[in-house]
């Protein structure tokens, strides 16, 4: 069993997964629209918000995308504007392989974000850091190291 985060994004969700793309490398391993979505009388099943979806409006914004890069998988759609809701309460964290890797990885997600603990290192990690990116997802890189349990 996996868990993967799914991330609801107000009409920049290609934009976001093409970001993560850049910084995770990997490969966008699906794509579609709600335009390219087959009409279906369940209207509310379409992305990840539980709502009603006018396809008209949502046109070109994403329905579904998944990112997979090595084991991690991120999955993601656009919400309804009305039914958007920034990302709290959670936060998706990548346990890395290095120092160096914590280092690359949090230089490129944090571009543009908002830094709320600089990479470095903790009493449980030889590296970790907290940060949100610029799309408002909260992220951690930690890597444990010589400290792991």
């Amino acid at each position: 069993m996996k868990l993967n985060p799914y991330l609801n994004f107000n009409g920049n969700c290609r934009a976001a997964m093409e970001f993560y793309h850049k910084c995770l490398g990997g490969e966008i391993a699906f794509a579609v629209t709600y335009a390219d979505m087959p009409q279906s009388d369940d209207s509310d099943a379409h992305g990840g918000c539980a709502v009603e979806v006018d396809m008209a409006q949502m046109g070109d914004m994403m329905a579904h995308m998944r990112l997979e890069a090595g084991e991690v998988v991120i999955m993601a759609s656009d919400c309804p504007p009305a039914a958007f809701e920034a990302a709290a309460g959670t936060t998706c964290a990548l346990q890395v392989d290095s120092v160096a890797e914590a280092a690359r990885i949090f230089a490129a997600l944090s571009e543009g974000g908002q830094v709320f603990m600089p990479l470095g290192p903790t009493d449980w990690a030889e590296a970790f850091a907290m940060f949100k990116d610029k799309f408002g997802i909260p992220w951690m890189v930690n890597y444990e190291g010589s400290k792991a349990a």
